[in-house]
């Protein structure tokens, strides 16, 4: 019994995805660069694919499950659940217009053209804010648009804002924040749902690693209690009494997004000879 993951053969999410699946301790052997592959240490079975066709595939039950971008899973809006965002590949889907064009609004849209490639989720955000534009559906290459005289306006994936920017237009209006997700078929075998938890432990833990570091300080014990509690950790600080009278080694675990502010807070109570260390995995 193996569980089948469908991923992007090429493009963005093909190399984050098989970061992922690697980290996850996952070997793949030989079987990049093939349409399909086998590992050796786990069981699942990985499709490369269109991503546009992934969510299909888990769908029709030929993949169990797949990763995608979050644009992908609503503009294709198939019968599939969203088991879990994974952090990577986040890009936005913009509206945007040539920059000399005086915008005003969304409502300035009305009666325009616009070109993109997501038209199910561009006709929804344009209902949703009332506006009557026209939807020109066109697959790659989409900011060209405006200044082959095709479109007034586009709507299209967004990551760094330089490729609009070199085809002289603006980004206006933000539709939706997409990144990569881990969607699954509706209707999973006990077995492959199994399997399919074994995988998101895998990804939980590596994901709680990437937004922890692990710290290492030196502390007066006179002090021990006050910077004890700038360090909450996973339960509660590990203290190791030093050979020099008075001092102690503390361990602890401190969030990504707290970091620096808990440092200063370290140093101004007397922490001496901070250490910080990236973390692999963290088992919770």
């Amino acid at each position: 019994m193996k569980l089948r993951i469908a991923i992007q053969k090429s493009g963005r999410l093909n190399e984050e995805s098989m970061k992922l699946l690697k980290e996850c301790g996952i070997d793949l052997g030989n079987g990049i660069n093939k349409l399909k592959a086998e590992a050796d240490n786990f069981p699942i079975e990985v499709f490369f694919l269109r991503d546009d066709d992934i969510p299909q595939y888990v769908e029709d039950n030929v993949a169990d499950i797949g990763i995608v971008g979050e644009n992908v899973l609503l503009e294709k809006d198939k019968k599939v659940k969203l088991i879990k965002k994974l952090g990577f590949g986040k890009c936005r889907l913009s509206i945007a217009v040539p920059k000399e064009q005086n915008y005003k609004g969304i409502k300035s849209l009305n009666g325009k053209k616009i070109a993109t490639s997501y038209p199910v989720i561009l006709q929804n955000y344009l209902k949703k804010e009332k506006v009557k534009a026209e939807i020109h559906e066109i697959s790659g290459s989409v900011e060209i648009a405006p200044g082959i005289g095709l479109a007034d306006a586009i709507c299209d994936l967004v990551s760094s804002g330089s490729t609009l920017f070199m085809n002289g237009l603006k980004e206006t209006e933000t539709i939706l924040k997409s990144e990569a997700v881990l969607i699954g078929n509706n209707k999973l075998s006990k077995a492959k749902q199994e399997i399919l938890n074994k995988l998101l432990f895998r990804i939980d833990s590596l994901r709680a690693a990437k937004n922890n570091k692990y710290i290492l300080l030196n502390a007066p014990n006179n002090k021990l209690k006050e910077i004890c509690a700038l360090l909450p950790g996973m339960k509660s600080p590990t203290i190791l009494p030093l050979v020099e009278e008075g001092w102690s080694s503390v361990h602890s675990v401190v969030n990504e997004n707290m970091f620096w502010d808990i440092i200063e807070k370290l140093k101004a109570k007397g922490a001496q000879g901070i250490l910080v260390v990236p973390i692999e995995k963290m088992i919770l």
